[in-house]
C-alpha cells in the first residue's frame, strides 16, 4: 500500500519537482498551494505525512501545523523552510513538527528524511501503549494520551507521552539532551536545546506537585535529565 504524502508549497516549480520525485519513488501525492487549502486537503485526504512549507499565502505553515496538532499528534510533519535561523527551527519543532529541511535541499536528503520519519511513525503506531504507567501519585493512560495527578486529569501531547515512556524505560539513568532530542524528535538537532527544556517544563507542570522542586524529572546540570519514580 502506497504512503500518501501531502505536499504544501506555493512555489510552482518546487511543487512540481517534489511531486514528480515522490511519485517516481512510489508515493501517492496530493498537494496544496496555500495554508487554507492545506488544511482542507489534510482533512479530506488523511495523508501519512505532510511536507509543509513555512512561508505560505492565507495561513503560514506554522498556523497549519498548529491547527493539525490540535487534534492529530501522530501524522508526521516535515517543515520546508528557506530560513536558516535557529529560532525558526525551534518554532516548528515546538509546534509539533517532526523534522525540518532547509531549502535548497538535495533529493537524496529529502527522500532519506521522509523514509526516516515514516519509519519512526510506523514504529510508534506498532508499539503497544495500553498498559497504565504509575509513579508517585500520577497515573498515565497511554492509549487515551491522558493522565491524572492526585486524581486530577490532564491531557498529554504525543511528545510528552513518548518522553515519559522513554524516561520510564531508562529510570534512574542520566539522559543527555542530545539523546532525548534524537530519540523523541528524531532529528540531528544542533544548537539550542530550548525545545526540549520547554517540553520538560510543561510536562513538570502536569506531573509534579512542585514543578520548581521536581520529584520525578530531575535536572542534571550541564548534562540533561534523570527520571525517578
Amino acid at each position: 500500500m502506497k504512503h500518501k504524502i501531502l505536499v504544501v508549497e506555493d512555489d510552482a516549480s518546487i511543487l512540481t519537482g517534489v511531486t514528480d520525485l515522490l511519485e517516481s519513488e512510489g508515493y501517492a501525492v496530493c498537494s496544496a498551494t496555500d495554508g487554507k487549502q492545506a488544511i482542507s486537503s489534510y482533512e479530506e485526504s488523511h495523508p501519512d505525512l505532510l511536507l509543509l512549507d513555512i512561508m505560505l499565502p492565507e495561513k503560514s505553515g506554522y498556523d497549519v501545523c498548529r491547527h493539525i496538532r490540535g487534534t492529530d499528534q501522530l501524522t508526521p510533519i516535515i517543515m520546508l523552510t528557506a530560513k536558516s535561523q535557529e529560532v525558526d527551527k525551534v518554532i516548528g519543532l515546538e509546534l509539533g513538527a517532526d523534522d525540518y529541511i532547509i531549502k535548497p535541499f538535495g533529493i537524496h536528503e529529502l527522500l532519506a528524511r521522509i523514509r526516516a520519519v515514516l519509519r519512526r511513525a510506523s514504529i510508534r503506531t506498532a508499539e503497544p501503549e495500553t498498559a497504565l504507567m504509575t509513579f508517585g501519585n500520577v497515573v498515565i493512560d497511554p492509549e487515551k494520551m491522558q493522565g491524572t495527578r492526585n486524581g486530577e486529569p490532564f491531557d498529554l501531547t504525543s511528545r510528552e507521552l513518548h518522553l515519559l515512556q522513554f524516561f520510564s524505560e531508562n529510570e534512574e539513568k542520566v539522559l543527555d539532551r542530545n539523546t532525548l532530542l534524537t530519540r523523541i524528535w528524531g532529528v540531528s538537532y544542533e544548537g539550542t536545546t530550548r525545545t526540549l527544556d520547554q517540553h520538560i517544563a510543561k510536562l513538570r507542570q502536569k506531573i509534579e506537585d512542585d514543578p520548581a522542586d521536581p520529584r520525578h524529572i530531575k535536572t542534571v546540570h550541564g548534562t540533561g535529565y534523570r527520571f525517578c519514580s
